[in-house]
């Protein structure tokens, strides 16, 4: 491949979180620092633990327009909005579902400016420096050139020859973070408390974990 590699990454689960406690709120929700985003500039990875610090979803998390928003697979909106929404008592967020808004285009790399109306942010999501495109759903766009689709077993490839895990293949509900190498991406370690912050300092305090994640490779015999 020659160009950029494009990656349709469909309609994901967003949920807009807005209110003066947001922020605070989240962060006591997400291994990551959701700080770093406010400013729209970037997305971020994290994982939503138990009190255990057992993982529970991996989601992207960005900022717009003074709201967070959070990303989720499509599959799992429903319990993924019922596990955040669920400590909300007095504090004042507002919770809204954007899901089928937008769809997500991912750039393993920085392309050419995008057309107005597409929300850009700087996103690592396979393993290099990329670019994130949210395109309203009523939007039509072209894609720059020198960007290519990658799909199929050809980004599967390409996943893996950078080691990064994917939903329901390495990652499953009930793994600790750390051991799929999450603790680098996804956890802020500086923030403070979250559901499961006990465990997951506990083993980094530790330095260690019973099992983890790795690539393997094989030369061609």
């Amino acid at each position: 491949m020659s160009g950029i590699p494009r990656i349709h990454l469909g309609r994901p689960a967003l949920l807009e979180f807005r209110g003066p406690d947001a922020v605070r709120y989240l962060n006591g929700q997400l291994t990551q620092d959701v700080r770093l985003v406010s400013d729209g500039k970037r997305t971020l990875p994290s994982c939503v633990t138990d009190a255990k610090g057992k993982l529970q979803f991996r989601v992207w998390v960005t900022g717009h327009e003074g709201a967070l928003l959070v990303e989720g697979f499509a599959d799992t909106k429903d319990e993924l909005e019922a596990r955040l929404t669920r400590y909300l008592i007095a504090d004042d967020v507002e919770v809204v579902d954007l899901t089928g808004s937008w769809s997500l285009v991912h750039f393993a790399g920085i392309p050419e400016t995008a057309p107005q109306g597409v929300l850009v942010r700087s996103c690592d999501r396979y393993g290099v420096p990329g670019t994130d495109w949210w395109i309203p759903a009523d939007l039509e766009v072209a894609f720059p050139d020198g960007t290519d689709l990658l799909e199929g077993d050809a980004l599967e490839a390409f996943r893996i020859a950078r080691a990064v895990p994917a939903w329901g293949k390495e990652l499953t509900e009930g793994i600790l973070p750390p051991e799929a190498g999450l603790d680098a991406t996804d956890i802020s370690y500086q923030k403070g408390c979250y559901i499961g912050q006990e465990v997951i300092s506990r083993i980094k305090s530790a330095g260690k974990v019973n099992k983890k994640l790795v690539r393997l490779t094989f030369d061609a015999s």
